[in-house]
């Protein structure tokens, strides 16, 4: 089975579209979470997902769209930016974010936005932290999201190896248990402004990153038409 895998969106459909474009023939499109906000074009972003059958889950930016208290939580700008988006946000857009789970399997491979302990919140961002989560995983391989950086955490021999994947990077991990990054399609943040995904491929068990240019600068200017925050405008252009 391969699959794209595709996580942090951030309602930048023009990210999105350069990604589908790309994919090729393909069994599935999973997503792990963070849809909307921060960026120009929610609905675009739900409706494109809905057309293509994407399965996924909710991330935290999700379920504050549509009231949830997760949006106490947020810095000034990624506040104002939700506020935003709740405004923006239609009623075809609102059922279907509403009804994304947080925890979801599909062939055999868990489905997340932070992490398995704390599918929302928790950041993956060390080995303490991916063998803490792998310990708990039901399935060999674990998705998640929410960093925004494509990392791969795979366990071998008792012990955690830290693999961040260069563009067309392959992880081979086997049998071995792992947990797999994507990194994010709408706002990257591992200085590398490109739109990151993952293939998978779970009949030969192996991951390959993929990054895709696409234009900033449009998205740049959609968002400072609408009055979203400068200094979400501007990261884009960086990949930070």
């Amino acid at each position: 089975m391969r699959v794209a895998v595709l996580s942090d969106v951030h309602a930048n459909i023009v990210a999105l579209d350069a990604v589908l474009a790309t994919v090729g023939t393909i069994d599935a499109i999973w997503h792990l979470g963070d849809v909307v906000g921060y960026g120009p074009e929610p609905d675009a972003v739900v409706e494109r997902l809905i057309e293509r059958g994407a399965l996924g889950v909710a991330g935290n930016h999700d379920l504050a769209a549509v009231g949830g208290r997760e949006i106490d939580w947020f810095n000034p700008d990624a506040r104002s930016a939700m506020e935003w988006t709740r405004r923006r946000i239609d009623d075809t857009t609102r059922a279907w974010l509403g009804g994304l789970p947080r925890t979801r399997t599909e062939a055999g491979v868990s489905l997340v936005h932070g992490s398995q302990r704390d599918p929302v919140w928790e950041y993956v961002t060390s080995r303490a932290i991916a063998q803490a989560n792998i310990a708990i995983l039901e399935t060999s391989i674990g998705l998640h999201g929410h960093t925004h950086v494509p990392m791969a955490w795979v366990e071998a021999d008792g012990r955690i190896e830290a693999i961040a994947p260069d563009a067309g990077s392959t992880v081979r991990f086997g049998g071995n248990r792992a947990l797999l990054n994507p990194g994010s399609v709408g706002q990257p943040r591992d200085g590398d402004p490109r739109a990151s995904w993952l293939e998978l491929d779970t009949s030969l068990g192996a991951a390959t990153w993929h990054r895709v240019a696409y234009d900033v600068e449009a998205v740049r200017s959609a968002m400072l038409d609408v009055g979203l925050p400068a200094p979400l405008c501007d990261r884009l252009r960086l990949g930070l």
